[in-house]
């Protein structure tokens, strides 16, 4: 089984939500990231304090009716990518 992660949005991020998605800014590499309303609700849910497998449990599984496990694997792929660029902060432990 994986481990559990935490996420949280970097602190020197331009995000806005427009029209139902969020907008997001890289400040390493001023790469623009579109997120539609499922990546939009990880996104928004991001506190460092809950670990993403219950942000997918209950705001993505219950809001768009989609299978956990298919649900879960999407997240994971998404916060790797978005940490890749410097926007979100992946942890095994809570972020302060």
């Amino acid at each position: 089984m994986l481990s559990r992660l935490y996420i949280a949005h970097a602190s020197d991020i331009a995000a806005r939500m427009l029209g139902g998605e969020m907008m997001i800014m890289s400040p390493r590499d001023s790469t623009l990231f579109t997120l539609n309303e499922t990546a939009s609700a990880i996104w928004q849910a991001a506190d460092g304090a809950t670990p993403l497998e219950e942000i997918v449990e209950k705001n993505v599984c219950a809001a768009f009716d989609v299978e956990r496990d298919a649900a879960l694997r999407d997240a994971r792929e998404l916060v790797e990518q978005l940490a890749d660029h410097g926007v979100l902060l992946i942890s095994e432990a809570p972020i302060p």
